[in-house]
């Protein structure tokens, strides 16, 4: 992702349909999005699961995204492309999800949100220096530490542990896993908000959203051939990461090209056991893995393209 120096907003930038515009955006970019269609849509969505979900996560983009422009982000490459407001999205749905809707939730969003701003910018200098986006990352960091540092609070967000053995997958399983599996990047459970979505990709980049359905599809195979059990897999709890991770590979990171279209399928497989494996690492705190199988599996394969030698798979900018 875009780095850049400071740039003092204008008075225009502030106009509501600016800001709106900007709002979306942040939110389209949690699936690697800078369109505000795409960003109305998961909107839709979001309220469509559940109508705290919404409000908290246009809570969090708000504040990120707010506190962002106050401490000088660069307008053109940070602001208006969204880049500031993701992670405080997911951090306001998270926090909703393990603490409940509150006034004392709402503060610590914002707050939450406000660091995640921070520790983004420490992230693109960073990062930057080895060619490596921030994705998800500052989410994952402070809405983990939250998440270990206040065991007290409701674990309705805790990732469930996996068991042993599988049923077998009906239809109905596979159908719910593959809407679930998109859902589930925004913690959202219920199947028709991860088909609207789906839909948000879809009108902005098709590519986007064929890659989003083939990742889902990856790990739905996957989890199953790993005999995970099937409650599980129908929940989403085990591909929403794979999700990401072809997005990010297949259409945002690499030039489309067959190779690299396989070298993301390739990414999306590994993404699962690496979410299983996560899971297990972090549920006798009550924590979930968030979404950092995503962050780690990315920050993996993109940083292995430079040394292999398939003129197919490039870090050019996918056009």
């Amino acid at each position: 992702m875009p780095t850049g120096g400071q740039a003092v907003l204008r008075p225009a930038s502030w106009r509501p349909v600016a800001v709106g515009r900007v709002q979306l955006r942040g939110i389209a970019q949690v699936a690697l999005s800078a369109s505000p269609w795409t960003g109305l849509l998961f909107v839709a969505a979001l309220f469509a699961d559940s109508w705290w979900i919404g409000v908290f996560g246009l809570l969090g983009t708000a504040a990120s995204t707010g506190t962002a422009a106050v401490l000088g982000a660069d307008r053109d490459s940070r602001l208006r492309p969204g880049l500031e407001g993701y992670c405080g999205c997911l951090t306001g749905i998270a926090l909703l999800l393990r603490f409940g809707a509150s006034w004392r939730t709402a503060l610590l969003t914002v707050l939450a949100a406000a660091v995640c701003s921070v520790l983004g910018a420490a992230s693109v200098r960073l990062l930057g220096r080895v060619g490596l986006p921030m994705l998800t990352a500052p989410y994952c960091l402070v809405t983990g530490v939250l998440v270990t540092a206040l065991p007290t609070a409701s674990a309705a967000a805790a990732s469930p542990a996996p068991v042993a053995g599988i049923t077998g997958l009906s239809a109905a399983d596979i159908g719910n896993a593959f809407c679930d599996n998109i859902g589930q990047v925004f913690f959202l459970d219920k199947w028709y908000a991860g088909l609207i979505l789906l839909a948000g990709l879809l009108v902005t980049s098709w590519r986007a959203a064929l890659a989003a359905a083939c990742g889902s599809a990856v790990a739905i195979l996957t989890a199953y051939v790993m005999g995970l059990p099937a409650d599980h897999i129908g929940a989403g709890l085990y591909g929403y990461n794979a999700v990401l991770v072809a997005i990010a590979l297949g259409t945002t990171f690499l030039t489309l090209t067959p190779w690299s279209a396989g070298y993301a399928v390739l990414a999306a497989v590994a993404s699962v056991p690496f979410t299983t494996a996560w899971t297990a690492f972090v549920q006798p705190s009550g924590g979930s893995p968030f979404t950092w199988p995503f962050v780690v599996t990315t920050w993996l394969f993109l940083a292995a393209v430079p040394v292999l030698d398939r003129p197919g798979i490039s870090l050019e900018k996918a056009k």
